[in-house]
């Protein structure tokens, strides 16, 4: 019913851009936020930017300063900039999405690869 789709991922060296989107199959406003997670290898998830429908974007401080998200709500998209990348950037970077409710419903996709070689 609900989907989201990521796609921009890919290699890089260090230093490089790539710009990632995670597409809804709805529209995003319906969502009170969004967000971007990354994992790693023997890491956990981690946050790397929450989205809200309304708001200033919060980053983690790993990537603050050097990652910028955004999103088009008539193209029901949402997007990561990343910039400056480096190695510890490596992971699966996936979209999710959340709607408020009582329990919260979350939604996320399958993922996209980025790869930062040295």
């Amino acid at each position: 019913q609900v989907q989201l789709v990521e796609s921009g991922g890919g290699l890089v060296q260090a230093g490089g851009s790539l710009r990632l989107s995670c597409a809804a199959s709805g529209s995003i406003l319906s969502f009170n936020a969004m967000g971007w997670y990354r994992q790693a290898p023997g890491k956990q998830r981690e946050l790397v930017a929450n989205i809200p429908r309304a708001g200033t974007t919060n980053y983690a401080d790993s990537v603050k300063g050097r990652f910028t998200a955004t999103r088009d709500n008539a193209k029901n998209t949402v997007y990561l900039q990343m910039d400056s990348l480096k190695p510890d950037d490596t992971a699966t970077y996936y979209c999710n999405a959340v709607i408020l409710r009582s329990p919260p419903q979350y939604y996320w996709g399958q993922g996209t690869q980025v790869t930062v070689s040295s």
